[in-house]
């Protein structure tokens, strides 16, 4: 095929990947200190996280991160977020790319304050830590929400916006654990920390703390 024919055949890939980069490309504005709220999709144990707790209207989140870093696009956004072995920095592209069912909170005025003071504990002392496959708030490894928390009680011992309660690993309406969680914890060698406090992405995107200023794609069980 000769180039005469080869160029508008470039020119119409271009065009396509142009196009569909803009549309994943978010006209919004954010700001450090966003959360995330992401419906991750991972199977059984997102299903168990999120079947225990309803997100913001309704939504079905199993995932949670922070911006610490804005930049131009979404290959120099940045947010904070513990998954996989530690508490890592991920691009905001790399992040839709797992889902793109993406809830955008942002602390009230009242509470914009504590940000910089959250972000420079989470950067300074939390990245590289071990991933919390335990779900222990009281030791020196993470999971997703337990980095936000951290940060903002650092920033304000006194804070409500983001609070601990009882967590349950039981079916709802039941007293028996979802298999997922018994498979879990057996595997662990740990008993499931039934009633230990923490906390959960779902909980956290109803804090009367924050507001939902912007959505990617709807999340599972979103009602308007």
């Amino acid at each position: 095929m000769s180039a005469k024919h080869l160029f508008p055949i470039a020119m119409v890939g271009f065009f396509i990947f142009y196009v569909s980069f803009m549309l994943r490309q978010p006209s919004f504005t954010f700001q450090e200190g966003d959360i995330f709220f992401q419906d991750l999709d991972c199977g059984p144990p997102c299903d168990a996280i999120e079947a225990v707790t309803q997100g913001y209207m309704g939504s079905n989140l199993s995932h949670c991160a922070i911006i610490t870093e804005v930049g131009p696009n979404l290959k120099t956004t940045k947010l904070a977020e513990a998954i996989g072995e530690t508490v890592t920095e991920t691009t905001l592209e790399e992040f839709l790319n797992r889902s793109n069912k993406v809830l955008v909170g942002r602390l009230k005025k009242e509470h914009e304050e504590l940000i910089p003071t959250a972000l420079k504990h989470i950067k300074d002392n939390l990245l590289g830590k071990p991933y919390d496959f335990i779900f222990d708030i009281t030791d020196e490894t993470y999971y997703c929400s337990e980095i936000i928390y951290e940060g903002l009680q650092v920033a304000d011992s006194n804070q409500q916006i983001m609070q601990l309660n009882p967590m349950t690993f039981n079916e709802p309406g039941t007293n028996s654990p979802f298999v997922h969680w018994i498979e879990y914890y057996e595997e662990l060698n740990h008993e499931i920390p039934e009633g230990e406090l923490g906390l959960n992405p779902g909980g956290m995107s109803r804090s009367e703390g924050l507001d939902i200023i912007y959505m990617f794609e709807k999340p599972s069980g979103y009602v308007n």
